[in-house]
């Protein structure tokens, strides 16, 4: 664990400014505990992609033993990639530093630490993300006066939702966004700060990622007038809106579609790739209903993301960013690759408007794709959801890996391997994309957690624990707080149920709520850095630490053996109190983390 090494990550406590303009000097500070004695620190670092090294000075040395080393760095380029040469007693030859810790080997560069000159809004840093499947969530009385589409199969708000062969994707039950806009209260009571929507505009489908247009919100959903009443009010509450946009395809009834199969002249042909085999046309994995749109033509790259274009027209009406669909597809066919130019596109028309936020969707590695100039950050499955699934998940059933790939194929984790796997994945992006990503736990694509963790509540709050404590934005899928359930993302997108409260997991709510209350109480669970304290199979520990104050957090999936580690690596410790759960104990000089069941606990100083 890095509690006993020399540590560093680009968090305050450690760099002077995370975002620096070209020609600034940034200051880059080591932390090295009691008892590793370093006789010289340097620094590596890229100047125009050849490497450069800076000898470090010692700055201070602490009454608990601690010492830190600093050096200050030019930035030259955008970003500035760095590792730390240590020398001392016990690497007499040098070792490296990097974002996955300290190694006494040569060692690729995809670990090292990045900051960079490009700066996401500052309000991500204290975001709570609340999602929502509008058709689901909550039906207003306008609702009820509403013409339905002749494809659509009207259901009651208790109605079980269909099979894929019963047609479940024309299934509507009447969520709209007045009904979103009535229930701000709930949303606010889990400290939620940002709603993500999933796409509102027409479609053919409940879920309407095989949009008709772009120019207007589903008259389903409340139409135009409904988003700006939604706008309006979350606006008035503090909490901001993200729309839900796919730039990888339009339904196969979208207004540009049937303007490129009528008119081969037309500008949209151009749109689209056409192919000799069925069905005559590129389309998103082999669904005909998702006709995949070409980005070398230059009027679509004007009509997404021109001054006039949906990302920037739909941010002028009120939203305050957007989350990008299916990102690490977009742009890409067979040998064409225009994936980074599309993001880079799509960034700058959102900074265009100002201080929004843009996060994709990603289900694999984010290091191919994610380097902070793009997107601010990923829906952050590879990163974060996948290695807590495969230490949390208990299904009884294996209907998800039919229906999702991201949750197949997942090796099952001890604490140990849950600490690897987060930290190998973190360390290969910066640490802006990191803080600008969201914490998943479950989405409208999987199946909800309680469903993944077989029902254990105290499973469900270890998964949410290490999404509200971890570096990143904790998001939350409507109905997790009160314990929904389902078997695959299909399966999960049920209508959440107010007019059945006695189905609710009160005490779960609760602690969602006093989760979202110590998230925004502590800066250092929001913008602090990070430090592994120790893992067991069960139960896994860390500390965020931020100039404001420090956060321990034990998160248990079951009983755990203890972890105990010296105060003297976590100076003030001594001084410190539980605000939550009652698994963390100072006493004689050393701190004792060891949970009796699932769940999580926090101390702070």
């Amino acid at each position: 664990m890095t509690l006993g090494r020399p540590h560093h990550d680009p968090s305050p406590l450690y760099v002077s400014n995370l975002h620096p303009e070209l020609g600034e000097t940034v200051t880059l500070r080591l932390r090295v505990p009691a008892g590793y004695s370093l006789s010289r620190v340097f620094l590596r670092f890229l100047c125009d992609g050849e490497g450069t090294s800076l000898e470090a000075s010692l700055v201070s040395t602490a009454s608990t033993g601690e010492t830190w080393w600093s050096i200050e760095v030019p930035m030259v380029n955008d970003t500035l990639q760095y590792r730390w040469y240590v020398f001392g007693p016990r690497h007499p030859r040098g070792a490296w530093v990097n974002g996955t810790g300290l190694h006494a080997r040569d060692v690729p560069d995809r670990a090292d630490f990045r900051i960079t000159t490009s700066r996401p809004p500052a309000w991500v840093d204290d975001a709570v993300v609340y999602q929502i499947f509008p058709d689901r969530f909550a039906r207003s009385a306008a609702a009820d006066g509403r013409d339905l589409p002749d494809w659509a199969l009207p259901s009651a708000w208790d109605e079980p939702v269909r099979t894929y062969r019963q047609r479940q994707h024309d299934q509507i039950y009447g969520g709209d966004l007045e009904g979103i806009a009535e229930h701000l209260d709930h949303i606010a009571s889990l400290g939620a700060t940002v709603l993500y929507l999933t796409p509102f505009f027409p479609a053919r489908s409940n879920h309407r990622y095989d949009a008709r247009t772009f120019d207007h919100v589903d008259p389903i959903l409340g139409g135009d007038a409904g988003l700006a009443t939604l706008l309006e009010a979350a606006h008035a509450r503090g909490i901001r809106v993200l729309g839900d946009f796919t730039p990888n395809h339009t339904g196969a009834t979208h207004e540009w579609f049937a303007t490129a199969q009528a008119d081969p002249e037309s500008p949209e042909r151009a749109f689209y790739t056409w192919t000799d085999d069925p069905p005559g046309y590129a389309c998103w994995l082999g669904f005909a209903s998702l006709p995949k749109l070409d980005h070398r033509s230059a009027e679509l790259t004007e009509r997404l993301t021109g001054p006039d274009g949906v990302i920037r027209r739909w941010l002028r009406a009120g939203l305050d960013g957007w989350r990008i669909d299916v990102a690490n597809m977009t742009g890409r066919l067979g040998p064409l690759d225009l994936n980074h130019a599309v993001a880079r596109r799509i960034r700058d028309a959102v900074d265009a408007e100002g201080v929004r936020w843009v996060v994709a969707e990603s289900f694999w590695d984010l290091a191919r794709d994610f380097d902070s100039f793009t997107y601010h950050g990923a829906m952050n499955y590879a990163a974060f959801s996948r290695p807590v699934w495969a230490w949390l998940e208990r299904p009884g059933s294996d209907e998800e890996d039919a229906h999702f790939q991201v949750a197949a194929l997942l090796p099952p984790l001890d604490g140990p391997g849950l600490v690897d796997t987060l930290t190998d994945f973190a360390a290969q992006v910066p640490w802006s994309v990191t803080l600008s990503s969201f914490n998943i736990v479950g989405s409208h694509d999987c199946g909800r957690i309680r469903w993944r963790v077989g029902g254990d509540r105290g499973r469900v709050l270890a998964a949410l624990g290490l999404a509200y404590t971890m570096p990143g934005v904790p998001m939350l899928y409507y109905g997790d707080e009160i314990g929904v359930t389902g078997e695959t993302g299909e399966y999960g997108r049920r209508p959440f149920p107010w007019h059945a409260p006695g189905t609710w997991d009160l005490e779960l709510l609760e602690a969602v709520r006093r989760l979202g209350t110590l998230r925004h109480a502590f800066a250092a669970l929001r913008h602090g850095g990070l430090r592994w304290v120790g893992a067991v199979p069960d139960a896994v520990a860390f500390v965020r630490e931020a100039p404001e104050g420090s956060v321990l957090v034990l998160v248990a999936r079951d009983a755990s053996d203890p972890i105990t580690v010296d105060a003297a690596f976590l100076p003030g410790v001594e001084a410190g109190r539980a605000v939550e759960g009652d698994g963390i104990s100072v006493a004689g000089g050393a701190v004792t983390l060891a949970s009796s069941a699932s769940g999580i606990s926090l101390w702070v100083w």
